[in-house]
């Protein structure tokens, strides 16, 4: 990420951002390449903010077509049906996208999560991740990890109105201010194989239920062959089944996991669009925190409910 300085017309364009987070971090986001594989309302506000934020290239991969639901929390996407013309989710955001921010270079390939290959990796240096099935998920987070070079992995997901995101960031060094001071830091993440894969009983204290939750109706979605999303209300009983085989098996008590909180999110896989903004502006901002180098990186699940209204912020990994 060393490399030129903003240019002028850079400098002028960002200098209130210049102001808040200094001219480095400017530059870092100049010269960062995003992938994001996946696009409802949750991601069309992080790639609003991130195009906004000034990064180098935003590359989108998203092959569906756009219907009703896309339309209902995704506000890139025209609302005028006479425009689609047969066109991807990804290249008609890609189109809005180039509006936000002429120096950004917004582009859209057509492709699918599970077929992009390391070499192709390599050539970002963040990938978001949404939309994608349980095995998507691990498969290109683990390309990411065989790379010689770090990239940042995130995944996020909003069903109804409840929010998850995963970070990932291998070893990661950061900078943060303390009184004074600017203090150097260090981290250690776990893979999103090796986060879910911790045995619930070994969790150090009472996790979200929203990521019991989440990682119920994954596995249900799974073992039915469904596509994210993909559940009705009809589903409930053997998301309830599945609940109780995972608890008996991970000697989890079932009230961690509620019946009514599952039929939410059974029953509602749509994003909620207010929560999509909440969730995509923290998903930019801790993005830009990766980028950047400084301040504190979530670590490594954040989770939000708009019915309590809370924010909780998970670590969720085999380290003691």
């Amino acid at each position: 990420m060393d490399g030129e300085e903003l240019t002028e017309q850079e400098t002028q364009l960002y200098d209130r951002q210049i102001r808040v987070w200094g001219a480095d971090a400017q530059r870092r986001l100049s010269k960062a390449h995003v992938l994001v594989c996946g696009i409802k309302g949750t991601v069309a506000e992080f790639c609003k903010n991130i195009v906004l934020a000034g990064i180098s290239s935003l590359t989108l991969v998203d092959n569906r077509l756009v219907t009703e639901e896309a339309l209902s929390a995704n506000f890139l996407i025209p609302p005028d049906e006479g425009v689609f013309g047969g066109e991807t989710v990804a290249e008609l955001c890609c189109d809005s996208l180039k509006d936000f921010n002429p120096m950004v270079r917004v582009s859209a390939l057509k492709g699918e999560p599970s077929s992009i290959d390391e070499e192709f990796l390599k050539t970002f240096d963040v990938i978001v991740v949404s939309c994608c099935s349980l095995a998507e998920k691990k498969s290109v987070n683990e390309k990411c990890r065989k790379l010689h070079k770090r990239v940042s992995f995130y995944t996020v997901d909003c069903r109804d109105s409840c929010g998850e995101i995963f970070v990932d960031l291998q070893d990661y060094k950061y900078a943060k201010k303390k009184l004074e001071d600017t203090v150097e830091c260090q981290l250690s993440y776990p893979s999103f194989e090796e986060a879910i894969s911790v045995p619930w009983k070994a969790h150090p204290r009472k996790v979200s239920k929203l990521f019991y939750a989440l990682r119920v109706i994954e596995r249900f979605e799974e073992a039915e062959g469904r596509n994210p999303g993909e559940t009705s209300i009809s589903d409930l009983p053997g998301v309830l089944k599945l609940k109780k085989e995972l608890c008996d098996s991970q000697s989890l008590n079932e009230a961690h996991i509620p019946d009514v909180l599952l039929e939410r999110l059974v029953a509602n896989s749509k994003e909620f669009p207010p929560v999509c903004a909440i969730i995509g502006g923290i998903l930019g901002q801790e993005v830009i925190k990766g980028i950047s180098g400084k301040g504190d990186p979530l670590k490594n699940f954040f989770y939000f409910d708009a019915l309590d209204g809370k924010g909780i912020i998970e670590d969720i990994s085999s380290e003691p």
